[in-house]
């Protein structure tokens, strides 16, 4: 349904009508009908036809930005299906790959109306009629996914370590239901994990750690996240390559799917560009309690692994001066933040 909805929009920024998309992919109408719908997933298609569709699309005039999406929403569909079909005839996809902001986005999306960023300005108008304006989950639809999603949650637990990956991605999505009696669920199930956000430095559950203190942060209790940058994360060099490597794999910096979470013990920090990550940090400071703490802390160590990304920020530079002067103006800052949000803003400052 989500990849379907993209495909809409690719097709719409070209302008072609279904027919018209059709006609140029050498496919009858009810193929491209079916695509959209849902009725016949992206996802199913073959690989190379599928390859062929992502290639020509730009060819026929379809917007660059929105078919790069294609990949984060069919990733997004398959998790969707696992929770709505219950049988996914194999591992879950939540335990298979360390999923991206673009397929958390597009969940999101999908089950609370949430918009990705990055698609914004490029969404159709409301129309009059029966045409939807956003691949969101029916009511009935949404209810069942965050119930077995849940399951599935409890059931990871029981797993021990072979679950690990599948608890910790569950979890974290769960936290997107913003049902009436989810939030206490989500909530009693995060503060179970009190004994992972307990340990300093880096150990096997640093990464559940993380999950679980953004989480809490996301339902408006962002001390564990703060507890967690002084405990788990501040003046540890594995860590802080964990953090790094993470933000990489998260924003799109590297662009390799990763099976588990042993990518962000990589203390050569490689496989990554620095100025891509330093772009997606930037581009996500914002004033949510808790999250601007974990971003300066994270601007703050990507200087210092890489000293010399200022001369490499170009135009980068400029806005995120500005904006780390206005969140030192404004934003409630924990001590340890503050400096180091004070140095991301001299160094950009000075390098002038």
């Amino acid at each position: 349904m989500v990849s379907g909805f993209v495909l809409r929009l690719v097709r719409e920024s070209m302008p072609r009508t279904q027919a018209g998309l059709a006609e140029a992919l050498g496919v009858d109408v009810e193929t491209v009908q079916g695509w959209e719908s849902g009725r016949r997933p992206l996802a199913n298609m073959r690989a190379g036809a599928l390859l062929e569709l992502r290639r020509r699309l730009p060819a026929l005039g379809g917007d660059r930005v929105l078919v790069v999406w294609l990949d984060a929403a069919m990733d997004a569909d398959r998790i969707i299906a696992a929770g709505l079909d219950g049988e996914t005839g194999g591992p879950h996809p939540l335990a298979g790959w360390v999923h991206t902001r673009g397929t958390a986005h597009m969940l999101a999306w999908a089950v609370n109306g949430t918009v990705p960023p990055a698609l914004t300005g490029r969404l159709p108008r409301a129309r009059r009629g029966p045409v939807a304006v956003a691949p969101t989950l029916a009511a009935a639809d949404r209810a069942v996914f965050f119930d077995r999603l849940r399951d599935t949650t409890e059931a990871a637990a029981r797993q021990g370590e072979s679950g690990v990956l599948l608890h910790r991605q569950a979890l974290y999505l769960a936290s997107y239901d913003q049902g009436p009696d989810a939030a206490a669920w989500t909530a009693q199930a995060l503060h179970r994990r009190r004994d992972v956000l307990a340990r300093r430095g880096w150990s096997p559950h640093w990464a559940e750690a993380r999950s679980t203190a953004a989480a809490l942060a996301r339902l408006g209790d962002p001390q564990p996240l703060l507890d967690f940058i002084d405990r788990a994360l501040a003046d540890d060099d594995v860590a802080e390559a964990a953090n790094l490597n993470y933000w990489a794999l998260w924003l799109g910096a590297l662009a390799l799917p990763q099976p588990d979470d042993a990518f962000m013990r990589d203390r050569d920090l490689s496989g990554w560009d620095p100025v891509t990550l330093l772009r997606g940090l930037a581009g996500g400071l914002h004033l949510a309690p808790g999250f601007v703490d974990l971003y300066a802390h994270s601007l703050w160590a990507l200087l210092t692994a890489f000293p010399w990304l200022p001369q490499a920020a170009g135009p980068l530079a400029g806005p995120l001066r500005g904006q780390t002067g206005l969140l030192l103006d404004q934003a409630a800052l924990s001590v340890r933040s503050r400096r180091e949000l004070s140095h991301v803003h001299y160094v950009f400052d000075h390098d002038r």
